[in-house]
């Protein structure tokens, strides 16, 4: 720690032995420093934030809406196009000394770099634009950035509400044509198929015509079979019906014993039929055991029968209705189907005919679809431009007007300033250290023993006369006299940079 401090020690020691040479190069590099800075010229920056909605609800509602992304990029370039730049050169100060292609060029090209369009948010967009071209004041400048920041804005809203329109019309005009050349084949393709089937009615597919008489008879067959199904479905469940049915009923009091008994007996051999079982089964084969003891009995008693049963003699009336229904379409169905083949065989006598009415309808229905689509586009067109017209699809608002640049946003003059005081001071230390090293003299008794390796037995104080110490304190007075200059040099340059600054404001 001892050593560190003695080497700081001598270190300052040789610098302050050396300070004339320190002062001297801190006034060179500084002077040439602030010469420098003071030819940059000043940058000012002007801001604008714009809102953009590209689209609203009433657009999505009709399918005007696309890509947010999409529409944002597209705003972006439209704010910093050539064509767009090439405007605002024309209508700002930049344009006066622009007299050939090439020099407009380079205006375009450097006024491309010096604009910034940030988006903030979805539909938020923020505009900045620098200016410190030479040959201008830096109130022109400033002036000049916020000319620009406007004509950006002008011209972006007048392409996007009166270009926008145009476009649309253009558009439009485009598809009313193709809708007029496409109407014209449709109408051709017509009258052709019109006098196709007017020459071949016979076989045209429609009313009247053979394929229409085949279609219509197939489609016949098929009801007639589908009403055959559900009548012989009919007939069926009438014949459960009809077994589960018993002819007689016996009635209580009067009418009863073997009779009654195998009226009964006879009702349920027809009901367990009609649930499925089998003669096998145990309880069919008993009841029917029980039945021919019945009959036997009831023979015995006269051959009384009972009373008809009323629901038995509707059932059968029924099934006779059925029944000739059935009939009915099974006669339908045979006559239909002789009717196809003789309506096929006719179609068949005549293929070619067939062959180019198919393909005389599948023209005509390509190019209906064609302008069917057309139309339904063009229409789409229509409404969409006016949603833009009444409802402005694009919306357009400032939220920031252009700012007055107040000062400069670069460079940073004081800082700079400073700077180059702090760099000066540094340089003319280290200048006169590095002297100091050069020269083979010691500060202290202990670097003269660490170099010579021999015991200093002692130092001489330094006495000066009194003539010598007034010259002493003059030398130091010029000395403090000079470094008090330097730091009025800078109070004078920042002085005058905040000076300017107020004039520009």
């Amino acid at each position: 720690m001892t050593s560190i401090y003695e080497e700081v020690r001598i270190a300052l020691y040789g610098i302050w032995n050396r300070r004339w040479l320190a002062l001297a190069a801190t006034w060179l590099v500084c002077l040439l420093g602030w010469l420098v800075v003071a030819t940059v010229p000043n940058t000012y920056e002007s801001k604008a934030r714009i809102f953009v909605q590209i689209d609203d609800v009433l657009s999505d509602q009709i399918g005007v809406g696309g890509d947010r992304k999409r529409d944002i990029e597209r705003v972006r370039q439209t704010l910093t196009s050539s064509v767009n730049l090439e405007k605002v050169v024309r209508a700002t100060r930049l344009g006066d000394k622009v007299t050939s292609d090439k020099q407009m060029e380079g205006a375009v090209a450097g006024l491309a770099k010096n604009i910034k369009v940030i988006s903030q948010q979805d539909n938020l967009f923020e505009i900045s634009a620098f200016s410190g071209r030479g040959g201008y004041t830096d109130a022109q400048n400033a002036k000049l950035a916020q000319d620009i920041v406007q004509k950006m804005i002008d011209i972006f809203r007048e392409e996007n509400l009166a270009g926008g329109r145009g476009e649309m019309s253009d558009t439009l005009a485009f598809m009313d044509q193709q809708l007029a050349d496409r109407q014209k084949d449709l109408e051709a393709a017509e009258q052709k198929r019109q006098a196709f089937e007017s020459k071949n009615a016979a076989f045209m597919p429609g009313t009247g015509s053979l394929t229409g008489k085949l279609e219509g008879a197939r489609s016949e067959l098929r009801g007639v079979e589908s009403d055959l199904l559900a009548a012989q479905s009919a007939v069926a469940s009438i014949n459960g019906q009809l077994s589960g049915t018993p002819p007689t009923i016996t009635l209580p009091g009067s009418q009863g014993g073997a009779h009654g008994a195998l009226a009964q007996a006879q009702a349920d051999l027809g009901a367990m039929r009609a649930r499925g079982l089998t003669d096998s089964h145990p309880d069919v084969i008993a009841l029917k055991a029980q039945i021919v003891n019945l009959t036997r009995s009831a023979a015995g008693e006269g051959g009384h029968s009972g009373t008809p049963n009323p629901a038995y003699a509707s059932l059968q009336s029924i099934k006779a209705d059925r029944e000739a229904s059935l009939i009915a379409l099974q006669s339908r169905k045979s006559s239909l189907q002789q009717e196809i083949a003789q309506l096929t065989g006719q179609q068949y006598n005549e293929p070619g005919v067939a062959a180019e009415a198919s393909r005389i309808n599948r023209d005509y229905d390509v190019l209906k679809e064609q302008y069917d689509k057309l139309l339904r586009d063009r229409e789409q067109l229509r409404l969409r431009g006016q949603v833009e017209t009444e409802r402005n699809a694009v919306k357009f608002e400032v939220i920031d007007p252009p700012t007055t640049p107040r000062s400069p946003s670069a460079p940073d003059r004081p800082m700079l300033l400073v700077l180059v005081l702090i760099v000066g001071v540094g340089a003319g230390c280290g200048l006169a250290f590095a002297a100091g090293q050069l020269r083979s003299s010691y500060a202290t008794t202990g670097q003269l023993e660490r170099a010579t390796g021999m015991q200093v037995i002692g130092s001489v104080t330094l006495t000066m006369t009194r003539r010598a110490r007034t010259e002493y304190w003059r030398h130091l007075k010029w000395f403090a006299g000079g470094v008090a200059s330097l730091g009025l040099v800078l109070v004078v340059l920042l002085a005058v940079e905040f000076m300017k600054r107020g004039m520009v404001a």
